[in-house]
């Protein structure tokens, strides 16, 4: 296992050597992540048409003229190559802008400056390191942590030079079967792999050797196939799958297992699935059932619920409305039940109508050469001023173009944000917008803290209601003294969170109300303090729907709770913790704050499926709500698997026309009247059925 000339050897081949989790597979230039974390010279100059003294260098906190230290070294490697200090960096020469990035090599660069730790007049005079190496070190000597996360803004991902994002050493990817090593197999689809080990040819020793664990391979392979995940990698890092990407991975490890006599708990299995890959995920499931196995579902799909063999129907609606049993049996059972919002649903009593007219645009945002992952250099129109739908199977380069590209290069430009877009050329038309918003399901606050009424702000009115009060007047009240984050008017015990925190170690933390305020978060003398016999602890304990009726004499705090309720939650309480919210109310409390605020008509809004966790008549809710931003002159894009979502679009951009490889083109884009008429396109064979019902 060596060469006999003494240049490399081998230890045994054994299975650790093809893992980049050991030491005896990975890289060790990157320690087998396959990427490094760099300075990243865009995201140190964000805009090139800036000049050193209007502040193109942000990362650093240079005081321009005499006193600035870094600015006066920035000034003399600009000086020297024969520019000034107003000169834009786009117009600065390549050599200027290797010197600041790279360093001046052997060149002393010389000047006085003030030291800020002496406060005496010292002379520089020494080549200087470079913008890269200077942040690098700092990023790996410095114990402030502010410095880090601030230089960490500046830095990006990038592929490891050793092993090109392989992860692995060089002895794992010189073992080949067939001319191919571990990472070129690990780099292709599911459905090329499939072929690929179908087709694998083998001596009769060889055969004998892999016979077990080829089968097993391919029957893992198809199971990942059958539940629509056949345009991922094996070697796509988990955390670039979606929640129903990796729920369906489980799914597909459990079918693998082939057990008998199992309960099997899912919830939403159908979350980020187009109708076509959710028939895929249908037939799966029922494998499991035919095996012998019980399938208990959480579930808003209307596809999944008509091929359940039982259904549980729990409301009637939702919080403090809901929690009983409104109907269960058969599809014609919970049709039949007069309770049933689902039932009314399911049969066509209720539905979400199609709008009778699309509404027609003018302007548009233009993307041109959207080439980030699996999109293959196309140019794409995104409509002002409209509804607009990105629609198309799993993987077929909706969420590159939305959010890794649009969305991105928009905060850029519009708000003024930093951050590493997807690979394009330019973008044009956004000059008529005035921000971009993105409304996504993740918390409103990482803490039992933040609630309802703090992220929608109408918690300020409120505690101006109780400072008003005439006994808050007499005890000398001001409105902070009704905050539960500072000090004054607060339980000290808990800090105003009314709950304590009980760490356990190796297990999660566990939360319990606090004994001293009994959980209202506040002290006595602050809660002696009430409008129209309540306290401040009582009226984050109501419900919006309560809310609503005792505050109806105050516009400001009627306007923002009534935007809550027309998001359909009603039932939640005002002060309700975040970390007790699902992300479909996470995300309806975003869009009520954006609704309660003073609009301008120019803002995008941008969400990613945002009917995931919903009800069909909360999607009714979300829907009207969605239209209220656009009537207001704002544009809305949504990614979106739902139907009924799509088929009120304004215009659909369908991407495809499979995921993956076969993804990352415009199948067809216009009405859904026009998209249903593409033979082509997934989305419009579904359309078709619905469209034509409706109209029919």
């Amino acid at each position: 296992m060596s060469c006999p000339n003494g240049h490399i050897s081998f230890d045994e081949i054994e299975p650790r050597t093809f893992s980049f989790n050991s030491p005896f597979g990975m890289c060790h230039d990157c320690n087998g992540l396959g990427s490094h974390k760099i300075i990243d010279p865009d995201l140190v100059i964000p805009d090139k048409n800036k000049s050193l003294l209007d502040g193109a260098i942000e990362c650093y906190n240079m005081t321009t003229g005499e006193d600035g230290y870094y600015y006066k070294i920035f000034h003399e490697i600009i000086k020297y190559n024969g520019f000034d200090e107003n000169t834009p960096f786009k117009d600065l020469s390549k050599e200027t802008i290797d010197e600041l990035f790279y360093g001046t090599g052997s060149r002393n660069i010389k000047f006085r400056f003030e030291s800020k730790f002496t406060n005496e007049n010292k002379t520089f005079n020494k080549p200087f390191e470079g913008i890269v190496k200077n942040l690098e070190r700092r990023y790996a000597s410095s114990p402030m942590s502010s410095m880090r996360e601030k230089i960490e803004t500046v830095m990006s991902e990038m592929e490891c030079e050793t092993c090109k994002g392989k992860r692995l050493n060089e002895k794992a990817l010189s073992i080949f079967i067939r001319d191919k090593n571990i990472s070129d197999v690990t780099a292709m689809s599911v459905q090329k792999l499939n072929e690929w080990f179908n087709d694998l040819e083998l001596t009769e020793t060889e055969s004998i050797i892999g016979e077990r664990i080829l089968k097993e391979i391919r029957e893992r392979l198809k199971f990942l196939k059958d539940v629509g995940l056949e345009y991922l990698t094996l070697a796509r890092s988990a955390g670039t799958l979606s929640g129903g990407e990796s729920q369906r991975i489980r799914l597909a490890t459990q079918i693998g297992s082939g057990l008998v006599g199992v309960v099997y708990v899912l919830d939403e299995p159908s979350i980020g699935l187009h109708q076509r890959d959710n028939e895929k995920l249908l037939n799966a499931l029922r494998n499991l059932t035919n095996l012998g196995n019980t399938l208990i579902v959480v579930e808003h799909d209307e596809d999944t619920i008509r091929c359940a063999d039982h259904i549980v129907d729990i409301g009637p609606r939702a919080g403090i409305h809901g929690g009983e049993v409104v109907a269960q049996g058969t599809l014609k059972d919970i049709m039949k039940s007069k309770k049933s919002i689902t039932g009314a649903y399911l049969s066509g009593k209720s539905k979400i109508e199609v709008p009778k007219q699309r509404r027609k645009y003018t302007d548009t945002i233009k993307v041109f050469g959207a080439r980030e992952n699996n999109l293959k250099n196309i140019d794409v129109e995104f409509p002002i001023g409209v509804f607009t739908c990105v629609t198309g199977v799993s993987g077929s380069g909706k969420s590159s173009l939305v959010n890794s590209i649009l969305n991105k290069e928009l905060s850029n430009k519009l708000n003024r944000s930093k951050q590493k877009t997807g690979k394009f050329d330019r973008i044009e038309g956004y000059e008529k917008l005035d921000k971009v918003i993105e409304i996504d399901q993740s918390p409103i606050g990482r803490t039992p803290r933040s609630n309802p009424a703090t992220y929608t702000k109408v918690f300020d009115n409120i505690r101006d209601v109780f400072a008003m009060t005439t006994k808050a007047k007499m005890k000398g009240y001001s409105k902070g003294r009704f905050s539960f984050n500072v000090h004054g008017g607060r339980c000290e015990a808990c800090k105003g969170d009314g709950t304590i925190k009980v760490e356990m170690h190796f297990l999660p933390d566990v939360y319990v109300p606090c004994e001293v305020c009994g959980g209202k978060r506040y002290n006595r003398e602050t809660l002696e303090v009430t409008y129209n016999g309540k306290n401040i602890s009582d009226v984050l304990e109501m419900t919006v729907e309560d809310g609503l009726k005792f505050f109806e004499n105050h516009p400001s705090i009627k306007r923002k709770l009534q935007t809550l309720y027309d998001v359909g939650l009603d039932y939640i309480k005002i002060g309700q913790s975040s970390t007790e919210l699902s992300g479909g109310e996470a995300q309806r409390v975003k869009l009520a704050s954006e609704l309660a605020k003073r609009g301008t008509g120019q803002t995008v809004y941008i969400l990613d499926e945002p009917t995931t966790g919903l009800h069909i008549d909360d999607i009714k809710k979300l829907i009207e709500v969605l239209n209220t931003l656009v009537e207001q002159g704002n544009t809305v894009i949504v990614i979106e698997h739902n139907l009924d979502m799509i088929k009120i679009a304004d215009h659909i951009i369908d991407l495809g026309v499979e995921g993956g490889d076969g993804g990352g083109t415009i199948v067809v884009t216009g009405t859904p009247e026009e998209v249903a008429k593409c033979e082509k396109s997934y989305t419009g064979q579904f359309l078709r059925k619905i469209l034509g019902g409706q109209n029919g």
